[in-house]
Parts: structure tokens; C-alpha cells; sequence
């Protein structure tokens, strides 16, 4: 029953989609965990689900624009409900929707390790980018501790595995 569909010379696995329904509360509450969750547990600062569930959905849809979009929605978002200027988080991860978007289009994203690998290289790109954005657009001084970004990178990617196993489970099989 587990059939293959080759697009571009990659073998896809079953084809799935998304519940569209599924997105909106899925975002709305990875924000609302990083804006909120914080202030009482501090160590989970550094778990950033709302690039988790950029990089998720940006994977799924396999859209360079479709994957761009939603990550403007979902930063912008962030933005709006943090103490951070509007439209840091946005470009950070409207570049990481597009990213990975592009990236799904060329490899099977549905492989544990591969996707461990990916929400472990995006972390660090948007840990990257945030400080890049943050110095050159807002002229702040803000370090970048490159141990702690690696080591909280593990935890993200970790967490990403469960979270996006989880999100598998709600779509829709063809």
C-alpha cells in the first residue's frame, strides 16, 4: 500500500496534504507558547516553535512562495505579540519558509534523521540571520554566543522530531 511518486528524480512517499483548517490554530498556538511560556520558564525561551512550525508546513507544502508567505504570516505574527520590532521575526522566517520550501522540492523531507538535520541547520540560520538582521537594520549590539546557539539547536531539533511526527498525524492521506 505504500506507494512511490518520482517528481524531479526524488521518490516521494504516499502523496499527503495538509487539513487546511489544521495550520491556523497550529501557528496561533506556537506563538502564543513563545511569547507566553517564557516568562514563567525561562530555559524555554530558546525553544523557538514557531520556526519549528514554519519549517514544518514550508517543508510540507513544498512551495518556495507558498512556504515564503507563511513565514511572513507566522514572524510578523510573533512580532506583533513580542517586545521585538515589527518585521525581524518576518524576514527571518519568511527566508527560512523559503529555504526549506526549496529544499523539499529537491530531497524526501518525511525521513526522521533528515528532518532532525533541517530543523537543526534552520535553528541555526535563523539564530543567524535574527542577529545579523538585528545589527545591521536596528544598529544594536547584540552578541552571538555561538556554543549555546549549537546547544539549544539540539534541543530544537529534538523537539522538532516529536512536534512535526505529531503534525504527520493530521494529514490527510491519498
Amino acid at each position: 500500500m505504500d506507494e512511490h511518486i518520482a517528481i524531479g528524480g526524488v521518490r516521494r512517499g504516499r502523496m499527503a496534504r495538509m487539513r487546511r483548517w489544521i495550520l491556523v490554530p497550529v501557528a496561533l498556538l506556537a506563538i502564543l507558547f513563545q511569547v507566553y511560556v517564557p516568562l514563567f520558564f525561562q530555559l524555554l525561551a530558546y525553544l523557538e516553535l514557531p520556526l519549528l512550525v514554519t519549517l514544518y508546513f514550508a517543508l510540507m507544502h513544498r512551495s518556495p512562495v507558498g512556504g515564503a508567505l507563511l513565514g511572513a504570516v507566522i514572524g510578523l505574527a510573533q512580532d506583533s505579540l513580542s517586545h521585538q520590532p515589527l518585521g525581524v521575526f518576518g524576514i527571518v522566517k519568511t527566508l527560512v519558509g523559503y529555504f526549506a520550501a526549496s529544499i523539499s522540492l529537491r530531497f524526501d523531507v518525511d525521513h526522521v534523521v533528515l528532518r532532525w538535520v533541517l530543523a537543526y541547520f534552520f535553528f541555526f540560520f535563523h539564530q543567524f540571520f535574527y542577529w545579523v538582521l538585528v545589527r545591521a537594520l536596528l544598529a544594536q549590539q547584540l552578541a552571538f554566543e555561538l556554543q549555546p546557539t549549537l546547544l539549544f539547536g539540539l534541543l530544537d531539533a529534538t523537539v522538532a522530531v516529536a512536534l512535526f511526527h505529531l503534525l504527520d498525524k493530521s494529514r490527510e492521506r491519498s
